[in-house]
């Protein structure tokens, strides 16, 4: 294995140096770092990024603890952070947990042993020995796409159960009445369990109360939306729109109603949650809530690089009329 202490006898520099061209931070001459570069090609030098993180005084390591890959909504907040983790030098690594609290207190310990600067993690609910690790760590915590609850260091996000109010709000106003929700695992994914309260509590408040609601076993889906509508129609026939826990969802909900020749929204209204690009370029673009996941990873992110202190910062969502409610 080429190793960095190779690469600096190559060059005829110290390690130190060799370090700082590669980080391309400290103080070196053009001569230097051509050299150093010249080493490193010739000697197909790969640099151990994370070793080199681990080995500086202040760990630049950033952990980033997320429930699920199949989800677009956390690969966005993933890239809102790299670009500003990379430019300030900070290295991420992340680990999925699939929305299981076990898994995510086992990772959590995982990504502790490394020492990073920050963990970042979604929502706020966490098993005791998760909090009980973060808190006694020391490095920074930032918990990501949620308001609803009390933050540990830094929160960045919006709040989960004024979506659901504001999406019922804007069925209620459009006239409907007889209204439903199709849904995925609540007790896994607390946030879209907030919605859901906040979307039920308006439509009461409203005297229009929830008329039924389907909740798809497993992970959600465009498949599950599909299926988990259609059984909440042989039941109950007569619902004049459909909230659903998130756009992935919403759009099975769709197609649905394209294969059986449901008119949307003239029959059946249909309503999401997170603002996908997919939905907003199908034949009928959907109706519901786009939130700021790119711009929750990179303010996340600028808070950990410039070691802010703890605040709580509400990003806010947008209400997308769409055409399908």
């Amino acid at each position: 294995m080429v190793t960095l202490a190779k690469v600096a006898e190559a060059a005829g520099v110290g390690e130190s140096t060799v370090s700082r061209v590669l980080r391309n931070h400290g103080s070196f001459s053009r001569k230097t770092k051509d050299r150093v570069m010249e080493a490193v090609e010739r000697l197909g030098y790969v640099p151990n990024r994370i070793a080199g993180t681990l080995a500086s005084a202040g760990s630049r390591l950033v952990a980033m603890v997320i429930p699920s890959l199949t989800n677009i909504v956390f690969a966005d907040v993933l890239r809102g952070a790299s670009g500003i983790l990379e430019e300030n030098q900070h290295q991420a690594v992340f680990s999925v947990t699939e929305y299981e609290p076990e898994k995510e207190e086992a990772l959590v310990a995982a990504m502790l042993a490394w020492r990073p600067t920050a963990v970042m993690l979604a929502g706020f609910e966490h098993s005791n020995g998760t909090v009980k690790m973060l808190r006694a760590s020391g490095c920074r915590v930032v918990e990501l796409l949620d308001l609803d609850g009390a933050a540990q260091d830094l929160a960045v996000g919006f709040s989960n159960r004024a979506a659901g109010s504001v999406a019922a709000d804007f069925l209620l106003k459009r006239g409907y009445r007889k209204i439903g929700y199709v849904g995925h695992d609540l007790d896994r994914d607390t946030r879209a369990a907030k919605r859901f309260a906040g979307f039920r509590e308006t439509l009461g408040a409203a005297g229009f109360p929830l008329v039924d609601s389907e909740i798809h076993a497993g992970a959600s889906s465009v498949e599950g939306g599909r299926l988990a509508l259609e059984r909440l129609l042989t039941r109950m026939p007569g619902l004049d729109a459909v909230y659903f826990s998130n756009d992935d969802m919403a759009l099975g909900g769709y197609f649905h109603c394209l294969a059986r020749g449901i008119q949307v929204p003239e029959r059946l209204a249909l309503f999401g949650h997170n603002g996908l690009d997919i939905g907003r370029v199908t034949p009928q673009p959907l109706s519901t809530i786009r939130t700021p996941r790119v711009a929750t990873g990179r303010v996340a992110a600028e808070l950990v690089v410039t070691d802010a202190p703890s605040q709580v910062v509400d990003l806010g969502f947008e209400l997308i009329e769409g055409a399908t409610a």
